[in-house]
Formats: C-alpha cells, structure tokens, sequence
C-alpha cells in the first residue's frame, strides 16, 4: 500500500511537492483554498540552480515553451540611468552552471507544474477545500477542513504560504514582519512599448528607497516590471494582492531617470494594471526545527519567506521540493527521520538566501555615500559583484547528519 502523503496549499511550492512525492513513489492529497486553480500575474525568475530541478524532473520542453532565456543581467543606477555592471547570462550560463537563466510568467509555471501531476492516478487535488487544523499522534497526522471533514495521512507537508495556517499549528510562533517595503507590478505586451522600452535582458535599476527590476516572459512577447519602494502597507496585509495606479508610484519615484519615468508613464498608457503587493518576510531560519517536526514538514513560503531581493522565493521552493523527494524516498527511515532529513538539508541553504535577499534590499536602496560605493565597487568588479556561483551551483542536497 502506498504511503499518503498530505499537502496543504496548491500553489508553485504546494504543487512542486506534490511532483516530488509522486516522483518519491506516495500517493498524494492536496488540498486547495481557492475553487479553481489560478495564479496572479507576474513574472518569476529562475536561476539555472532552479532550471537544472525542472530539468531533471523532465520539464525541459515545457520550460522552454512559455519561458524567456534573457542573455544578459544589467545593474544601473536608478537617478543617472548609467550602467554599472553586466553578467552574461545565455550560452555563458549554461556553460558556467548547466542550466540556462529563465524568467516566466507566474501563472505559466504554475500551470507547467499542474500539467506534470495531473495525468498521476496517485494524485487527489481537492479545491475549494482550506487546511484549517492538523494533529499529529505520532502514528499519522490527520488534517481537519474548514468544511470540517477529516483525513488521514503518513506526513502533511505545509505549502500553504507566508500566513500558513500548518506553520501557526506546529511552531506557534509570531506572525510574519512588515519589511516596510511595498511592490508595484505590471505585466505589459512589449508589442505595446515603444520600441526604445523593450528589453531581452533582465534590468536592475538601483536608487535611493527604491529599485526596478524589468525582464521578458513568455518567449519576449511580454515584459514583466517590478518596482519596489519603501513606504507604509495597506492595513489588509493577509490579501497582498491590491489595487495600484501608476500616480502613485510616479510620486514615489520622484528624481528618477526619464527613461525609467518613461517606462512607468509607457505601461499605464497600455492599459496594463498595476498590482501593490506589502512585502513580508521572516528572520533567516535558526535550525531544522522550523522545517520539519514529527510527521508535519513546511515548504517555501510557509518556512522560509524571503524578500525578492535574490529572486530566488519561488526557487527555494522547488528546490526544498527536490530535497523532500530524494528524503521520501528513504523507506529504511520512519518517517519523521526522512522529514528531519530533509530539514537537516535545507534549513542552513534557506537562511543563508533570506540573509543575503536582506542584504541585497539595503544595497539596491541605498543613499548617499554606501551608494556612492555600490556603484564604484560594481563599475570595478562587474560580473564578479553580480554572479552568485554557491547559489547557482548548489540546491542544499549534500548529505546530513541524523
């Protein structure tokens, strides 16, 4: 008999586990708040750390499909518009770390995800259907429905997002901190840009409490801009997803340069909306505790939520996907070993990229005379400033200690 494994949360982390349980050989029930599947649109970027997963779970095609293969990396400064630094991504990253460097649409990796489980007659997705509460007897975990239905499974793997209610069951601890930091997001058909405004390399703008990040998805036909400013969040912090308008963030961008004024004015004239996400995250983790405890393990966001400064949010959770398949695949081990197995292999790699996200945050939106040496330091180092070879190379998979 296959053993069942329960997951909370049908989202990129949430599906990804359950491709990785399928592939570990379990029978998998996933349970989703939402009545359909859907995923907001914006664009994620994937380093070749996270394409090599995709690869090695057959995904390669589909990847290619509906992703975007940018050639370069571009840092510039957000007031004077110069370029500071460049990393050739392409053939350069392929050859470097072997997987490309891919930027997507949110809803299109999601849905490549969905694609790979749903032929699986071991999967059982349940929509409409929210994980209110689990319990964990040692034996098995039983999760409880907000319809009050009751289900039995070998492990429950928490891929229910930065307010996880599986997290708030099994560490009782705080609620997530407002970084202070909110996002404006647009997705626009580069068709509509002027042609000055369209771009195949994924662009970093640097400047005083604030930064850009503009790249293509879905093949270059579309382009995905991101602006992070600091200011105060909605009192709604729950639903992330809010209305902007492009009004507001010309305010905050006040002194820019006029092309990244340009590109803001550009998208609004499209039509395209713009989306305000308050930005939330955790401290960097302190041990496998806040991974993994008896049969219940958290993954992505639910674990480990980090600020987009690395944009490597949607990675780590493919990447503690892949983890969790190589533990569940342990049948020597009871369970709760193979989830601390797990843990053990992903807790120090997790915290490590929510330090450095951090870290990235204060150097993107510096002032004064740190941005005076950002700048200075990224005309000098270029590429070695802005390559990250231990998180491109790596996936937190060494061999742990029980």
């Amino acid at each position: 008999m296959h053993e069942q494994i329960l997951i909370a949360g049908g989202g990129i982390g949430g599906l990804a586990a359950a491709l990785a349980a399928l592939r570990a050989g379990t029978e998998v029930r996933l349970f989703e708040r939402a009545a359909q599947f859907s995923e907001v649109g914006a664009g994620v970027q994937l380093g070749p750390n996270v394409v090599r997963r995709l690869q090695a779970w057959g995904l390669q095609r589909p990847l290619q499909a509906v992703a975007a293969f940018p050639q370069a990396l571009v840092s510039r400064n957000a007031i004077s518009g110069q370029e500071l630094a460049r990393l050739d991504l392409g053939a350069h990253a392929v050859a470097r770390y072997g997987a490309a460097y891919a930027t997507i649409h949110r809803a299109d990796l999601h849905q490549l995800l969905l694609d790979a489980v749903r032929p699986s007659a071991d999967l059982h997705l349940n929509l409409d259907n929210a994980v209110d509460y689990h319990e964990d007897n040692g034996r098995v975990v039983t999760l409880t429905t907000k319809q009050g239905k009751q289900i039995e499974g070998d492990a429950l793997v928490g891929a229910d997002g930065i307010w996880s209610r599986t997290r708030l069951r099994l560490l009782h601890d705080a609620p997530p901190r407002v970084t202070g930091h909110l996002a404006y997001r647009a997705l626009v058909r580069q068709s509509d840009l002027p042609a000055a405004l369209r771009t195949d390399v994924v662009s970093a703008w640097m400047g005083p409490r604030f930064h850009a990040v503009q790249y293509p998805v879905r093949g270059g036909d579309m382009q995905n801009l991101v602006i992070i400013v600091e200011g105060a969040a909605p009192d709604d912090l729950e639903h992330w997803d809010h209305a902007g308008n492009g009004a507001d963030l010309l305010r905050c961008l006040a002194g820019a340069h006029r092309q990244l004024l340009g590109l803001v004015e550009a998208v609004s004239a499209t039509g395209a909306a713009w989306r305000l996400w308050p930005l939330a995250d955790r401290a960097p983790m302190t041990g496998p505790q806040e991974m993994a405890q008896g049969l219940v393990a958290l993954l992505g966001d639910a674990a480990h939520p980090m600020r987009p400064y690395l944009a490597q949010g949607a990675g780590m959770a493919i990447e503690d996907a892949a983890e969790l398949q190589r533990a569940l695949t342990m049948h020597d081990l009871e369970m709760p070993l193979r989830l601390r197995r797990y843990a053990l292999n992903r807790w120090q790699r997790n915290a490590r990229v929510q330090a450095r996200a951090i870290r990235n945050g204060e150097i993107f939106h510096a002032r004064g005379l740190v941005a005076l040496g950002r700048d200075t330091a990224l005309r000098a180092l270029g590429a070695k400033l802005m390559d990250v070879p231990w998180l491109y190379r790596g996936d937190g998979s060494s061999a742990s200690v029980l």
